[in-house]
């Protein structure tokens, strides 16, 4: 059997044993194209509070805290979200699933979120894990696993065997006036062949995310130690971040409060890194833990450098502080992961090409399927055993009939 015989079944049954689900991806990744700037935008009069007077004093960010969780019924804070700019409201975070935005002036609470935010974050949760974690993330996974697979086997079957300008052009240029097969299969070679680069970045950076063998593969083959991975004890949920609330629970999470000193942490955090974009403090869920500060630097090379400062949470004395210049080669790839994925990394122009390839992508599903089901039905059709009228056959057997008596 030829090599070019076996890639294309591979390729054939891993499309449409993993076509639903590859679908569902896609056309989730199609919607979150520029999801950051429509979450900007739906909720600017959230995430701004009106212009103060010149030396208008912010309140304590302890008070502040408080504040959202007496506003709040979803439990204990996790993280809080600063940013330098003055007009900037504070985000309180409770887990995954709900923030609220409050005025640093006044300590007023301005919002949850609005109904475009809750929507993509309905969407994305379908485009990670099929909207259950625990479940549709070992389908999504897979899935994507399929997908690149197919993004480089595709790449060998729809490229011409035989050098020409004319085959060149006929799977390379996609054609609005064929119809039926030939036109699923000009949409799948051609839309394959131009998509199929960006979809295997999209698809690596992917696999890097979902599992924890693949990103401890991208630390090993730079030569660095991969950091342990997350327990499921520190997780935002697993942390209390859940809607369920319990009164003891409740008073711990306030001792908590008491003995950590956000204000002196802001303030620690904000000398570490002059001219800082942004500061998340990851608070902490248990007695005894520090607080690490995610610190947003300028925009230079990388969309979103951040490094890591870990602290006291009561004495706000420096326990580890990680530059994001002075990562390791195997952190400073990892950082890019993301962006690489969702095409932030060359800003707008790089998401719209990553939406583009997504779009490509149920394409592609949708022509392979086709295509695939053509097959099947050609299959059942040679197999089927043909029927032939009775008075056809009554007809047949007198013309045979007379034709052996005419004979000599």
């Amino acid at each position: 059997m030829k090599a070019r015989t076996v890639v294309f079944w591979l390729h054939l049954i891993t499309g449409t044993t993993a076509g639903a689900v590859i679908l569902v991806m896609a056309a989730t990744g199609v919607l979150l194209t520029f999801a950051p700037q429509l979450v900007e935008w739906a909720e600017r009069d959230l995430r701004t509070v009106p212009a103060q007077a010149p030396g208008a004093a912010r309140l304590d960010l302890d008070a502040i805290v408080a504040g959202a969780r007496r506003a709040s019924l979803e439990g204990r804070p996790t993280t809080v979200t600063v940013r330098a700019e003055p007009r900037s409201s504070v985000r309180v975070a409770f887990g995954r699933e709900s923030a609220l935005y409050l005025d640093p002036y006044t300590g007023a609470t301005l919002g949850s979120g609005s109904w475009l935010g809750n929507a993509l974050h309905v969407i994305e949760d379908w485009h990670r894990w099929l909207g259950s974690r625990e479940i549709g993330k070992l389908f999504t996974g897979a899935a994507n696993l399929a997908f690149l697979g197919m993004a480089i086997s595709g790449m060998f079957l729809w490229w011409p065997r035989v050098p020409g300008r004319r085959l060149l052009r006929a799977v390379t240029v996609p054609s609005f006036s064929l119809r039926g097969r030939a036109r699923d299969v000009n949409w799948h070679n051609s839309i394959g062949i131009w998509c199929a680069p960006v979809l295997i970045v999209i698809t690596l950076t992917g696999a890097v995310m979902s599992y924890q063998w693949a990103n401890d593969l991208l630390y090993r083959l730079t030569g660095n130690v991969p950091p342990p991975p997350p327990t499921g004890g520190q997780g935002p949920m697993a942390q209390g971040g859940g809607r369920q609330r319990s009164q003891g629970a409740d008073a711990t999470a306030s001792g908590e409060t008491r003995r950590t000193n956000l204000a002196a942490i802001m303030a620690r955090a904000e000398q570490q890194v002059p001219g800082w974009v942004a500061i998340t403090m990851r608070l902490p869920q248990r007695p005894g833990a520090p607080v690490v500060a995610i610190i947003q630097e300028p925009p230079a090379w990388h969309p979103a450098p951040r490094s890591q400062l870990t602290l006291d949470a009561s004495t706000a004395a420096v326990v580890s502080w990680e530059p994001f210049a002075a990562q390791n080669l195997g952190r400073r790839l990892r950082s890019w992961v993301r962006p690489l994925h969702t095409g932030e990394a060359a800003g707008l122009v790089g998401q719209a090409v990553a939406g583009l390839a997504s779009t490509g992508g149920v394409v592609l599903v949708y022509t392979g399927v086709a295509l695939a089901w053509r097959r099947f039905r050609g299959w059942m059709g040679a197999s089927a055993p043909v029927r032939v009228p009775r008075s056809t056959a009554d007809n047949r057997q007198q013309v045979s009939g007379s034709t052996r008596a005419s004979q000599p």
